[in-house]
């Protein structure tokens, strides 16, 4: 294996589908001469050309609704927008039309995209570019979800991704793009509406996506350390489909859970992950099921402020040590 940081394991990911199927090209914002706003299309227009690595005018509707007609026509589209908070411009026509249209045309016809953009604060891009929004994308039938944290995964996810027969949304965390992972050389696969255990544990499950999931260990190895609790972490890496099983069985294993995630809490990720387990895991459940999330406020400027409103190590511990109370 190699060592890779994620950025460059994307980068790997959408070189080899291109390569591997001429189907393939990208479309955005200064994704061609810029070579990426974060340097993940890097090194890919002088490879492919013009042709499959498009630079598109600042028009986020008119970028997804060529995405979409391209993808009608048989092409395989990774549409990438500048952050997941310019997906709000468009929409329509992720909601209405790429979510929609195989329903509607009676399965004559698939949208065959992918959506890549990165979300998430900590980098004092303040309230309107501080977002994670991937639980609407997750509540809409005919689109799947995932939020890949390492770089293996984001490998991984991203080919299954583009070779995916319907719309894939692809969550790119902005504080994950230079950390780094080994990186498998070989072809591998990791099925979208798979989680994966990153830490085995016995006493507590924590349910994390995304970059929290970096955040959930830490707290789970500082509650090893310091009061010999076992704390398993779950990675859900794909919000729709939802691993039901793996998080089922993770609960009738440890008995107790809660869950993490950067975006805020009300209406979110963690919420059905709880809706869930009162409904088939009950009875396995020995303490409630308790939630940590980003504090419900537009994301402030200010940086210390900004540290506050996103979940800490500290708060995924005081919370755990609550369950286990």
């Amino acid at each position: 294996m190699a060592t890779k940081t994620y950025r460059e394991a994307l980068n790997d990911a959408l070189r080899e589908e291109m390569h591997r199927d001429q189907d393939v090209f990208i479309i955005g914002q200064d994704v061609g001469k810029f070579e990426g706003a974060y340097r993940v299309t890097q090194g890919l227009l002088s490879e492919f050309g013009p042709k499959r690595v498009k630079d598109a005018p600042i028009s986020e509707t008119a970028i997804m609704g060529a995405g979409i007609g391209a993808a009608m026509a048989g092409l395989r589209p990774v549409v990438e927008f500048m952050t997941i908070n310019f997906t709000l411009v468009a929409m329509d026509q992720i909601v209405n039309n790429a979510a929609k249209i195989r329903y509607m045309f009676g399965g004559q016809v698939s949208v065959p995209l992918v959506i890549r953009t990165p979300g998430g604060g900590g980098q004092q891009l303040t309230a309107q570019h501080s977002q994670n929004l991937e639980h609407w994308f997750a509540h809409v039938p005919g689109l799947k979800v995932v939020a890949p944290v390492s770089p293996a995964d984001a490998k991984g996810l991203l080919k299954m991704a583009i070779r995916d027969p319907d719309p894939v949304f692809v969550l790119e965390n902005l504080a994950l793009y230079n950390t780094k992972g080994e990186v498998p050389d070989e072809e591998y696969e990791i099925s979208l509406g798979s989680a994966d255990v990153k830490r085995e544990g016995k006493d507590i499950s924590i349910f994390a996506h995304s970059r929290m999931v970096n955040v959930a260990l830490r707290a789970a190895e500082r509650l090893e350390d310091e009061e010999g609790i076992s704390a398993e972490v779950v990675d859900l890496r794909s919000l729709r489909p939802l691993d039901t099983e793996t998080i089922l069985n993770s609960v009738r294993k440890t008995n107790r859970a809660m869950t993490v995630e950067e975006g805020w809490a009300t209406f979110g990720v963690g919420g059905e992950i709880v809706s869930l387990l009162m409904d088939q895991a009950f009875d396995d459940l020995d303490a409630p099921v308790k939630r940590v999330g980003g504090e419900e406020v537009p994301m402030p400027y200010s940086k210390p402020l900004e540290r506050a409103a996103i979940p800490s190590v500290d708060r995924v511990y005081d919370v755990a040590l609550q369950v286990l109370a």
